[in-house]
């Protein structure tokens, strides 16, 4: 009898796992072929290996669905309605994938309000592993949102006995410090699914992520403030165009109502400080790890001196090294 032989049987198992263990890791094979590898025995992934994340959530109707889908139409694997409890262990599966799953979308909205109590938590144990996430929060007004649910005759998912209304009111309520969190919002409410995908697709297509991105929108306060931008400056202190008969037919785009509005007192100096300002603010987003900026630019109309002030800081912004997206939101509308 040979010596493993006389070994007893609980020893030999032993043996014969130890010697499994040692020549290959252990692995599962997924619904499409795809090996991931079990092998608890690594102390942890290396920080490369760790996948990039991405949090999708917002208003119920906002088009949560449809960033989702974009983002999983370039490489993203996105996980829908995820409990955010299980967010950093959906992380840690893909940072063993061994380089298979290196950026995760996640959809975190109120149809798992049981679990959203956790999402603090998931958020704080993911920041102590050195993660890099960002959330994108999908807003849009109460009326579009209401004509949304009422055109598909379905109910909010809060709004129980009560009207749609009431739903949105308490979801609004509920996600409120998630969207105070919210590194890039984009307010849906005038923008239909190409349109939708369009934003999406400048923020995340590009192969590298640049430090900072900027998004500069003209507007007029007669059509109401943009309610995703970040920061907003009043150009009514400046003589309007509208009222000179030759410049009137014309926008902010016209090179002669550009140089009218710049050859009025105040506005070269306004756009040197302003342009200033912006440097130290762009600076403190990103040593806060915030990466998307909407800069809402605003006239009377928004057709001549948000238009014009707005192109000149995008391009001072993009002389600075921020990507800038100029949107002249109003433009056209009179």
């Amino acid at each position: 009898m040979s010596e493993q032989e006389k070994q007893p049987t609980a020893d030999r198992d032993r043996t014969h796992k130890e010697t499994d263990d040692d020549q290959a890791p252990q692995q599962e094979v997924q619904d499409d072929g795809a090996q991931v590898s079990t092998d608890s025995t690594t102390p942890g992934a290396p920080e490369a290996a760790i996948p990039e994340l991405v949090i999708i959530s917002g208003m119920s109707g906002a088009g949560r669905s449809t960033a989702a889908k974009c983002l999983e139409d370039l490489g993203w694997f996105v996980v829908d309605n995820l409990p955010p409890a299980l967010i950093p262990t959906m992380v840690e599966l893909g940072a063993r994938s061994q380089g298979n799953v290196a950026r995760i979308a996640v959809v975190v909205d109120v149809r798992g309000r049981r679990f959203f109590d956790n999402l603090r938590e998931s958020l704080a144990d993911l920041a102590s592993k050195h993660v890099t996430r960002r959330i994108v929060f999908l807003e849009s007004s109460d009326d579009a949102l209401v004509r949304r649910f009422e055109s598909v005759r379905r109910p909010h998912p809060l709004q129980g006995d009560g009207r749609i209304v009431d739903g949105i009111d308490a979801e609004r309520e509920l996600l409120r410090e998630l969207r105070g969190d919210a590194d890039l919002v984009i307010d849906t409410s005038s923008l239909n699914v190409h349109e939708l995908r369009a934003k999406m697709d400048a923020q995340f297509a590009g192969e590298e992520e640049p430090e900072l991105r900027a998004t500069v929108m003209s507007f007029g306060f007669k059509y109401g403030l943009p309610v995703d931008a970040d920061l907003v400056a009043d150009m009514r202190f400046l003589p309007n165009p509208h009222w000179i008969p030759e410049l009137r037919p014309f926008n902010g785009l016209n090179e002669e109502v550009s140089a009218y509005v710049f050859n009025q007192p105040g506005a070269k100096e306004f756009l040197d400080r302003y342009a200033e300002l912006l440097r130290l603010i762009a600076a403190g987003y990103r040593r806060e790890g915030k990466r998307y900026v909407t800069i809402a630019i605003g006239c009377t109309g928004g057709k001549h001196r948000s238009v014009a002030t707005a192109e000149k800081l995008a391009a001072r912004l993009v002389a600075e090294g921020v990507e800038t997206v100029v949107v002249h939101r109003d433009m056209g509308r009179e």
